[in-house]
């Protein structure tokens, strides 16, 4: 394969431009300016000062190389959406399962509001500018989803406050993980041409709502951490599909799988 050709900035001298005097220093036209027109080095014979440009028309910057720089407008912002949404439905369902005993998830507030919530909004906003309407449309309304179950744990919002039968909140947040399953199901049809990591992340969070919907309708303690085991189980899968997306032939020795389901060739 060829290597790239890298050219000199506009208006900066190369070595080309430059004729070698008889002690061996650069020698460039009047108030140092090259022969070719171009802006020289010090004047008086100082050495070239070569910017150059990549193929892609940025500056060359090998100062990191463990960070290729790449020429596109965006980076994939899909890493970044699925880790936020794998990283806080992990917490959020050891809760559930009660893990080391822990009942009470306030905990997740903070988790939800900045990185589950803020972070994948903001993947689901690059999304847009990317031209992906799917993970445009998946990313915001899960970084929104986990915005809104933050302000159940916030006094000031009074959402758990305003229900004084326990019932009657029960049934509440029953009807709401309703919605987000119902939700979650048209994502799973909208990605069953995706890839099979994708199709399993979307049908087992849709598993996870049911059954957490069951867990607060019925009531049940064991539909509820049933959900939280399942919880569990989608955010390794999105886990996996982030870190699919995040290894690439330029910045890994391998490659991990997602079976792609896609017709294009």
């Amino acid at each position: 394969m060829a290597e790239p050709k890298f050219t000199p900035a506009h208006g900066v001298a190369s070595h080309d431009e430059a004729t070698l005097a008889s002690d061996g220093t650069h020698n460039y036209g009047p108030n140092g300016v090259a022969p070719n027109g171009g802006a020289g080095g010090y004047q008086g014979g100082g050495g070239p000062m070569a910017r150059f440009i990549t193929p892609g028309g940025h500056p060359m910057d090998t100062s990191q190389p463990a960070f290729p720089v790449f020429h596109r407008k965006f980076a994939n912002p899909a890493p970044l959406g699925l880790i936020s949404f794998a990283a806080t439905t992990f917490l959020l369902s050891l809760f559930n399962v009660s893990a080391r005993g822990i009942t009470t998830p306030n905990v997740i507030m903070g988790m939800a509001l900045g990185y589950g919530g803020l972070v994948q909004l903001i993947a689901g906003i690059e999304e847009w500018a990317c031209g992906n309407t799917f993970g445009a449309t998946a990313f915001s309304s899960y970084g929104g989803f986990w915005i809104s179950f933050a302000t159940f744990y916030i006094p000031q919002f009074g959402v758990t406050t305003a229900y004084e039968d326990p019932e009657m909140l029960e049934n509440a947040l029953g009807l709401y993980l309703v919605t987000w399953a119902i939700v979650t199901f048209i994502f799973f049809l909208a990605c069953l041409r995706s890839s099979i990591a994708l199709v399993a992340l979307f049908f087992f969070l849709d598993v996870t709502f049911w059954l957490l919907a069951a867990g607060a309708l019925a009531p049940s303690t064991n539909a509820h951490k049933a959900g939280g085991a399942f919880g569990i189980l989608t955010a390794a899968i999105a886990a996996y599909t982030s870190l699919a997306g995040m290894l690439t032939k330029d910045t890994s020795h391998f490659l991990i799988p997602v079976g792609n389901l896609s017709r294009a060739k």
